[in-house]
């Protein structure tokens, strides 16, 4: 006849488990075991969900965003002419510059305003902003970038017969377009230029600008 086999003492209990107690157990193990294999599938997802979108980051091309198209200005020039009332300046520039904004209009102050933006050869820019009849408030508002004061001149140049003032504001914080500038009147008009451009690049658009008169 064989043995009949005592049950087992469980050490935090000092006995034997009552079959309640062993049920209850066999039941915590399983609820523990899957609340860890839930969470372990849940981290296994979370990192195959991130490791696809780092692929797609890397690998999707991502265009940059076109830059304006460039402008024929001489043409605009000619066809804005008769409603500025005088000739608007279109410089003849070498090989590698471009425009890429060309307009006209009339401020709240009353002064028609010829604006071309100048892409130069080192990819930097330069506002040719022609004020015709213009007057010093006008010029002061072309020299005011928002929120700071008025560049003031740094220094002066003679170019092709045209005295030009120079507004060196490079080592201001942020100075964005109005890092250079300069300004002189041609005929009846005021002619400011501003931008990022160096100096050498300034100085072969207003050169250009002076032969055109």
């Amino acid at each position: 006849m064989m043995a009949t086999k005592e049950p087992r003492v469980v050490a935090d209990l000092g006995r034997p488990e009552t079959p309640e107690e062993t049920a209850a157990r066999k039941a915590e193990t399983s609820r523990t075991h899957r609340a860890s294999q839930t969470v372990v599938n849940l981290a296994w997802s979370l990192g195959v969900s991130v490791a696809v979108m780092l692929v797609l980051v890397l690998v999707v091309v991502r265009p940059d965003l076109p830059d304006r198209e460039p402008v024929d200005y001489t043409i605009l020039a000619e066809q804005y002419e008769s409603q500025a009332g005088q000739p608007l300046l279109s410089p003849e520039l070498p090989q590698g510059w471009y425009a890429n904004k060309a307009e006209l209009e009339t401020g709240t102050d009353g002064v028609t305003t010829w604006a071309v933006g100048f892409i130069t050869p080192s990819n930097q820019y330069i506002s040719l902003n022609q004020g015709v009849e213009a007057n010093p408030t006008w010029l002061g508002n072309q020299l005011t970038p928002t929120d700071r004061p008025a560049l003031e001149g740094t220094g002066g140049e003679q170019l092709d017969d045209v005295a030009w003032t120079v507004y060196d504001n490079r080592t201001a914080d942020d100075a964005g377009n109005y890092a250079y500038a300069m300004s002189a009147e041609l005929d009846e008009s005021i002619v400011v230029l501003r931008g990022t451009a160096d100096a050498n690049e300034f100085r072969t658009l207003a050169t250009a600008l002076g032969a055109q008169r």
